[in-house]
């Protein structure tokens, strides 16, 4: 029996969700694949959320991206997030689950379609130095690092500063949460140079209001990136 078999029949692989035994590594049992939310058909063109319509060759947009335009040029969203996915994002977030990055780079680079390009440059949406300190780990570099291995593009993980702690945006109102985040997101100075001239794509784990990325997005357009796209593993949104 090979070394591989040996460590299968040790270790069989479990559902990434529920730990329930699945036939390969990185999969989904067949009942929280079930409960898994991809976002398929007519969606905004801007936040990734689904929206009721056939899909068409004209770019649709949801009333809040209507009523509020976004900063940046186009976004996408792999999942909803509910059931399973809210369960996944909170594991890689606060369960230390960092190997779920790997499995759901995939899933955003299907979501992301042709947003990349050969001269596009990812980076993560960043926290404080101080979350990152008592987290460990920055769980939107994880997925930004991981996508950017996938599609074989250039990476950079601290190209964004968070320069003032800005809490949890949990239990704020849409316009307390662009306020929080308003000015609180800076390029770093060190990596300004990169990012003149180049598509921009900005990965997060979760995508509610859009605040972080609006500001995300605002620092990258003024440090003089060419365009901004954004990507979220899991988007909040209402049912379309």
């Amino acid at each position: 029996m090979g070394l591989q078999r040996v460590i299968a029949a040790l270790y069989p692989p479990q559902c990434m969700a529920c730990h329930a035994f699945v036939a390969s590594d990185f999969g989904l049992c067949p009942a929280c694949w079930r409960d898994t939310a991809f976002i398929s058909g007519l969606t905004c063109c801007a936040c990734g959320s689904p929206i009721l319509g056939e899909p068409c060759e004209t770019e649709a947009r949801c009333d809040d991206c209507l009523a509020m335009p976004r900063p940046w040029s186009e976004g996408r969203a792999a999942l909803l997030y509910r059931d399973t996915a809210r369960r996944l994002v909170l594991a890689l977030k606060h369960a230390d689950r960092m190997e779920l990055a790997r499995p759901a780079s995939l899933w955003l680079q299907q979501a992301s379609g042709d947003l990349i390009g050969a001269e596009t440059l990812i980076a993560p949406v960043p926290l404080h130095w101080w979350r990152l300190i008592r987290r460990k780990y920055n769980q939107a570099a994880l997925l930004s690092q991981a996508l950017a291995e996938r599609v074989a593009v250039d990476h950079c993980p601290d190209l964004l500063l968070r320069h003032r702690s800005t809490g949890s945006q949990e239990g704020r109102s849409r316009e307390e949460r662009f306020a929080n985040l308003r000015g609180a997101i800076r390029i770093n100075p060190r990596q300004a140079a990169r990012l003149k001239g180049r598509p921009v794509l900005i990965v997060d784990d979760v995508m509610t209001s859009g605040a972080t990325f609006t500001a995300a997005a605002e620092a990258c357009l003024s440090a003089g990136a060419a365009r901004v796209d954004v990507l979220a593993l899991a988007r909040v949104a209402k049912d379309p």
